[in-house]
């Protein structure tokens, strides 16, 4: 079983072809004796670990990666067998893949972490509700990177290879129009970006983009059936309730769903959905939107609540046969662009989303100022199918060059 671990790895290793990075490759070190990578099923933490040691370690044999979820770690441990590659065969960077999926996890990276002082562990994980929280007070310990899925700025580059900045959001918010003579000018701009907004978030469309949305809706399967259903130790007929859910919120705009009425809609109390809506939160399905008020107010409920991402939502649908909302679609990608930069949005009653103390209003290219005027409140209009800024109009797609 050993020697099938270390095939494997080399397999991967000389099989990976690396033609470009993801954003977070230039920002990732190892300073840190343990770091960690989270993000959502599906975004590439197994390809950036991969060729982080391709490119840094491989060559010197310093570096070992597995995977924590191998059938092999039922007759071992993970402290046990980090320990043999580190004094048996000298490795002082371990990669491990899919720590969650081991059940002891988080206590014997610490007891590694502990017992190794010259090691460096570097794992990556789906679900990252331990991650964050630090069982074990692992968080003291680890530095964590999170890893979304593609921006439109790095869906541009790695379908026509067009590389560009990215975009610092108070900039935006207070000067868009310094982005025209660069942005507008992209060939088949807006065409690109409903390329995007279908089948854009993932890395995986440029494998084989007949297959895309059946991969999308296998990332759910796993993620409900196998993250989810072993972290909470949840029924089979409780998973059900979850993949049910998301079928509601794909087909309902936002602003017509809320806690009670997913409850009801799937015969449940309100305490239980609201427990299911966090767990599919922090396994990356689900994204809440709260009020941006302080105090009492943050223990309640969300004021909107969306898929995660607009691939996840046109894929659900589509497989379904049904069409997308736009407003949902637009709305959902400012919030994703938005938190997936690590911004912080929140509802506004006024317009859309309220952001870095301006208050956005999302439509298409006819919207206008009405809702704004008509609360007495002063904004920022975002529009669809228009190609440049105006002093307070900004395109949709402009957003898509945060990170």
């Amino acid at each position: 079983m050993e020697a099938l671990l270390q095939t494997a790895f080399y397999h991967l290793i000389k099989t990976l072809e690396v033609k470009t990075h993801r954003f977070l490759y230039s920002q990732f070190n190892l300073k840190n004796r343990l770091t960690g990578i989270i993000g959502p099923r599906g975004v590439g933490k197994t390809t950036l670990m991969l060729q982080y040691i391709k490119e840094h370690f491989y060559a010197k044999k310093q570096a070992f990666y597995f995977t924590a979820d191998h059938v092999y770690f039922n007759q071992t441990t993970l402290l046990e067998y980090v320990h043999k590659l580190y004094y048996e065969q000298g490795f002082r960077y371990i990669f491990i893949d899919e720590i969650h999926k081991y059940k002891n996890w988080a206590q014997e990276l610490k007891n590694i972490y502990d017992s190794l002082t010259t090691i460096h562990i570097i794992f990556s994980g789906s679900s990252s509700l331990d991650l964050v929280k630090g069982a074990y007070d692992l968080s003291r310990r680890a530095r964590l990177y999170r890893l979304p899925g593609l921006s439109f700025r790095e869906y541009l580059y790695l379908r026509s290879q067009k590389e560009l900045d990215t975009i610092k959001l108070k900039t935006l918010l207070s000067n868009p129009m310094q982005y025209n003579a660069e942005l507008s000018s992209i060939e088949k701009i807006l065409g690109l970006f409903k390329e995007y907004l279908h089948h854009g978030y993932y890395p995986f469309i440029f494998e084989d983009e007949s297959t895309y949305y059946e991969k999308v809706i296998r990332i759910i399967e796993k993620t409900i059936y196998e993250d989810i259903a072993e972290h909470y130790s949840l029924k089979t007929e409780n998973l059900f309730y979850l993949k049910k859910m998301l079928g509601f919120l794909a087909s309902i705009p936002p602003g017509e769903i809320n806690v009670h009425n997913i409850a009801k809609n799937l015969g449940i109390d309100f305490k239980t959905a609201f427990n299911y809506l966090t767990m599919l939160q922090d396994t990356g399905l689900v994204r809440m939107l709260y009020s941006a008020q302080g105090g009492n107010h943050i223990l309640k409920k969300p004021e909107k609540i969306f898929l995660h991402n607009t691939s996840l939502l046109y894929a659900l649908n589509t497989m379904r046969g049904l069409e997308s909302p736009i407003g949902n679609i637009r709305e959902l990608f400012i919030l994703q662009s938005i938190m997936d930069a690590n911004y912080h949005g929140h509802y506004s009653p006024q317009g859309d989303i309220l952001v870095e103390g301006k208050i956005l209003e999302i439509g298409g290219k006819n919207k206008s100022l009405a809702q704004l005027k008509k609360n007495n409140t002063t904004g920022i209009l975002v529009k669809d199918n228009v190609t440049a800024a105006t002093p307070h109009t900004i395109p949709l797609y402009y957003f898509g060059f945060l990170y």
